[in-house]
């Protein structure tokens, strides 16, 4: 299995997902583009909050905690979709991108259209915010445009009945659901526990 970790916004977890899903499928992990934060990466939490990760290096290392685009503009660089090609595993692979589904690679290429270069299906982590409802339909029917899988749903945290009845009202059958509580601490003991309490369900 390979799949894609994206969101409907910017920090709502898809790192501590990430992680959660890692150590659950002991999987590898690649994170393509790193915007900001290389003293301590994404993959440098993943690496700290499981056990015995192997993590692929990033296709982009850029300064700027910006949206990839600025960030990689600002180093003179252009991304582009040919320069990314999944590492080659016999394991699961967990691919996280940055941000949302249309966080700009460059100023035409967005994050959705690196999900479908990879012909990867889509795990969307949803935290509970107002306005998570709309930001996630949105999400899944950009999704579904593209005919790209939305292969997991996952809860992050904790969600009124109301807003987790009307976001399940809009996928399929097909699609999986992982609830994730709210972590105490983000440390690998706490990883570690969330994930052996993990279950995966259906519609």
């Amino acid at each position: 299995m390979k799949l894609f970790i994206t969101g409907i916004g910017t920090e709502i977890g898809k790192t501590v997902c990430s992680a959660i899903l890692v150590q659950y499928f002991k999987a590898d992990y690649w994170k393509p583009i790193q915007s900001g934060d290389l003293h301590y990466t994404d993959t440098n939490k993943i690496e700290t909050w499981t056990d015995h990760t192997f993590c692929h290096p990033e296709t982009y290392r850029l300064q700027l905690a910006a949206s990839p685009h600025q960030s990689a503009r600002a180093q003179n660089i252009q991304i582009r979709l040919d320069d990314f090609q999944l590492p080659e595993t016999q394991n699961t692979l967990i691919v996280e991108g940055a941000g949302g589904l249309m966080v700009p690679l460059s100023d035409d290429i967005f994050m959705i259209d690196l999900i479908k270069k990879l012909q990867l299906s889509a795990a969307l982590v949803v935290r509970n915010y107002l306005g998570c409802i709309n930001h996630t339909l949105l999400s899944i029917s950009a999704l579904q445009q593209r005919n790209i899988t939305l292969d997991y749903l996952i809860f992050n945290g904790e969600f009124p009945e109301d807003t987790e009845r009307v976001i399940l009202n809009f996928i399929t059958k097909e699609t999986k659901i992982i609830k994730i509580p709210e972590i105490k601490s983000l440390d690998k003991e706490h990883i570690t526990a969330i994930t052996k309490q993990l279950t995966i369900t259906k519609l």
